[in-house]
């Protein structure tokens, strides 16, 4: 068996049943919190908590797992990490409460490795597979996110606590898939660095402490002020013992790779709009339309239909990227996504005042998440030795993830600046939050315009990874 998924078609399919367990652990608990944290005695504050305990933990555990994996084996990481999401898994379904809550959302946070470690797989065992075979990862991401979220909600409109089952269904296969593939040929080498380890915890953990929590706080607050020069300091004493080891958890030199540097730095742009916007699109969406024409008022089931309509979309725009890449180039590529999101957003804010106007712009933004995650996870590979491709992947997925709780953060610190008297969000809030995604988006795609190919080097065919190829 091992000998038929080693390679082709056969590695992709065995890494997408991990995947797509992945995509439903993500997308499956986030629509259940209301009404779980009924059931369970969990207030707003509480289910916001929970919220910033799982970011703190992505936070935290994405250069941890991608690092391990670089260093102890990419396939031998990826069991742990699917284990650790089962085990998260099973316990919040059968026994909710806010402690189980609390250790089974940070278990379920091992998702986290499972692209930069499958990255590693992928490159060392399939590398002229690799970029159509990261396209179809990042496809069938997006579209479990959605049907996961469609599925638990369906099934919690009959129980409430029935949704929570959703995801324990695909653990067992995503553990055998883990089980099966076949290990990284990659070179290991390197200690783990505990001091650079725990310092990067903490600043990070401040960091997404203060970007979750500063809307409440208040930015100019105390709490959000010590806090943020607390992760500061903290991540400046980090690097300088980095600078210092001999065995660093991440090499910073690879930082200064400017074509990483370039891919993470769109990353970051892309992902402040399109998926820090995911939760302000479902409060549009749920909100009662006003005398202005503001919110749409669906139903739970009608605003996961809309969501699973742009990861839909998303898939589509993942899908066609190798082949993008192959006419267009690269560059083109990461810029025409960049675009894309910036006309999604200035969609909105034109056209808001019904259903189908506001699919037309939140169906651009899904083609463009789907885009950016295919071409840029697939870019990350590339662009650094075999030996540091899970790291490499892993510091796309921490600018990913830094840009979509900013960007969030940011939309959320615009409707608390432009709300009324009862606590509704003006059309005012609405516009800057949209026009801000806009403008970091059009800033991703100029950012794009600086990456470039080493000289000599010619534009990959579609769904071909160069093995060996670095910076």
């Amino acid at each position: 068996m091992t000998n038929a998924i080693s390679r082709g078609r056969g590695l992709i399919a065995t890494m997408v049943v991990i995947v797509v367990c992945s995509g439903v652990v993500q997308g499956y608990l986030t629509p259940l919190l209301p009404v779980v944290g009924d059931h369970v005695g969990i207030g707003g504050v509480g289910q916001n908590n929970l919220y910033l305990l799982s970011q703190v933990a992505f936070a935290v555990l994405t250069p941890l797992l991608s690092r391990w994996g670089d260093m102890w084996g990419h396939r031998r990481l990826l069991l742990i990490a699917v284990i650790m999401v089962a085990v998260g898994s099973v316990l919040i379904a059968t026994r909710p409460t806010t402690a189980t809550l609390s250790v089974g959302m940070v278990l379920q946070s091992a998702v986290v490795g499972f692209f930069p470690l499958l990255a590693g797989i992928l490159r060392s065992r399939s590398p002229e597979h690799g970029r159509i075979g990261m396209s179809v990862l990042v496809g069938a991401l997006l579209l479990s996110i959605g049907t996961g979220g469609f599925v638990a909600g369906t099934l919690s409109d009959e129980h409430a606590l029935a949704g929570l089952w959703t995801a324990v269904p695909f653990c067992g296969p995503a553990v055998a898939a883990a089980i099966a593939l076949p290990p990284s040929t990659a070179p290991r080498a390197g200690r783990f660095n505990v001091p650079a380890a725990l310092l990067l915890a903490l600043g990070l953990s401040a960091l997404m402490l203060a970007l979750t929590k500063g809307a409440s706080w208040g930015w100019a607050s105390p709490s959000s002020l010590l806090t943020i020069a607390a992760a500061i300091v903290v991540l400046i004493t980090w690097v300088r013992v980095e600078q210092r080891s001999s065995h660093p958890l991440i090499d910073l030199g690879m930082l200064s790779n400017p074509r990483l540097a370039v891919v993470s730095a769109h990353t970051f742009c892309i992902a402040f709009g399109a998926i820090g916007f995911l939760g302000a699109n479902a409060v549009y969406l749920g909100t009662d339309p006003d005398g202005n024409g503001l919110g749409l008022g669906l139903g739970a089931q009608d605003i996961s239909l809309v969501s699973l309509s742009m990861v839909v979309a998303g898939f589509l725009g993942s899908t066609m990227t190798p082949r993008l890449a192959r006419a267009i180039g690269d560059r083109a590529v990461l810029a025409v996504g960049g675009c894309a999101g910036a006309a999604g957003f200035l969609s909105l804010c034109l056209f808001h005042s019904s259903v189908p106007q506001y699919s037309v712009g939140a169906l651009v933004i899904g083609l463009s998440t789907g885009m950016f995650e295919a071409a840029t996870r697939s870019l990350s590979v590339e662009v650094v030795d075999e030996a540091d491709t899970a790291l490499s992947v892993g510091v796309n997925e921490m600018a990913l993830s830094l840009g979509a709780a900013i960007g969030a953060a940011v939309i959320g610190a615009l409707w608390s600046s432009h709300t009324t008297a009862q606590g509704h969000i003006t059309g005012a809030g609405y516009q800057w939050a949209w026009g801000a995604c806009a403008a970091v988006a059009l800033a991703g795609a100029a950012v794009s315009l600086l990456f470039r190919l080493p000289s000599g080097e010619s534009r990959p065919e579609a769904g071909i990874t160069h093995a060996g190829r670095t910076a």
